[in-house]
């Protein structure tokens, strides 16, 4: 296993294996935190015109499934293994390894949507006790559908609204024109936000809402 890791054109790999080793040794003397393993990326920046080209490069990459530094530890496993098996396979067809420069790029290309299958399926199987933090402002412009009660102005009532990474918040939802009013398991958009509060008009409309 040694005379692997310490191969030529090994070196990025075993380095991102290494690394891996050390991350998951912080998480068990649980230093983890300081190095933001319970961190969350805010890919949007309060911009939501892209949220769903955003939502779906985060998909297929798995940002988000699962804690980050869980994340990147999956990355750089998926990466050092990758790579040091492509070098043993091209040590077996051509006699020689290939430059760490030409495969490495190859390699990390090939581990990103790895990664990010993998991430998404541990993010079915581990505890959801920790989801992921965002900022509510950016659910505005998401489709929501009322769970419980009839909203109407003045009068809130609770709906659910998934977020970029999949994950459902209830909130309370309250016409954002006076004259409608939204049934249980209608579906509205959600176009501002007035503290916890979320106004939302029908998905038919063609009202644009008001920036004050």
């Amino acid at each position: 296993m040694l005379e692997l890791l310490t191969r030529a054109g090994s070196l990025p790999f075993s380095v991102a294996l290494a690394l891996m080793l050390m991350f998951a040794l912080l998480q068990i003397v649980g230093a983890g935190d300081f190095l933001g393993g319970d961190a969350d990326v805010d890919v949007h920046g309060g911009v939501h015109a892209d949220a769903s080209v955003d939502a779906g490069l985060l998909s297929i990459l798995g940002i988000g499934r699962v804690p980050f530094l869980m994340w990147l530890m999956v990355l750089l496993t998926v990466f050092g293994l990758l790579g040091i098996s492509v070098q043993e396979l091209l040590l077996a067809l051509t006699g020689q390894t290939w430059s760490a420069w030409l495969v490495a790029p190859v390699v990390g290309f090939a581990a990103l949507p790895i990664t990010g299958a993998l991430s998404r399926g541990l993010g079915r199987i581990i505890p959801q006790d920790e989801t992921s933090a965002i900022d509510v402002a950016i659910l505005v412009g998401r489709e929501a559908e009322i769970l419980v009660g009839t909203a109407t102005a003045g009068n809130p009532a609770r709906g659910r609204v998934f977020d970029h990474y999949g994950q459902p918040h209830n909130v309370m939802v309250e016409p954002d024109m006076a004259d409608q009013r939204f049934v249980q398991g209608e579906r509205v958009l959600l176009v501002r936000r007035e503290g916890e509060l979320f106004k939302a008009i029908a998905r038919g409309d063609h009202y644009l809402p008001r920036l004050d």
